[in-house]
């Protein structure tokens, strides 16, 4: 690309940067709407690391988020605090489904035992059988 410098003469330079910077909020609701499963995620969690194998175990293919890895993840994380609405908790692993926020592992697998797990991923689309 070139550009007009400010003697007017042609230069090349690296492209404009586009602005595609999205809000946390802007984020997290773009991919859970968009997917029928997704999980916000750290690398070192081990608790990212149960809820991403049972739903694999499912037969499902979430939408994996690894915030440690996200150029947004520390502000990602922080609006999942404020979801969760808890500073105890921690809200890693965050789970959506069907653009909902279900939570974190526990909820996910409260739902699994109680029955409701396969009933959600079906409805959402995540599961065909």
């Amino acid at each position: 690309m070139q550009v007009m410098n400010s003697t007017m003469q042609m230069e090349a330079s690296a492209p404009l940067p586009i602005k595609l910077e999205k809000s946390p909020y802007e984020v997290v609701h773009l991919l859970s709407s968009s997917n029928a499963v997704v999980v916000f995620s750290t690398t070192d969690c081990c608790m990212s690391t149960v809820a991403k194998r049972l739903l694999f175990s499912l037969g499902v293919g979430p939408t994996v988020v690894e915030l440690d890895e996200h150029v947004a993840g520390h502000d990602i994380k922080a609006f999942l605090y404020q979801l969760a609405g808890t500073t105890l908790q921690p809200p890693i692993p965050a789970v959506f489904i069907g653009g909902k926020f279900l939570g974190g592992v526990e909820a996910l697998m409260a739902n699994h035992i109680n029955g409701t797990l396969i009933p959600l991923l079906k409805e959402a689309g995540a599961l065909w059988l």
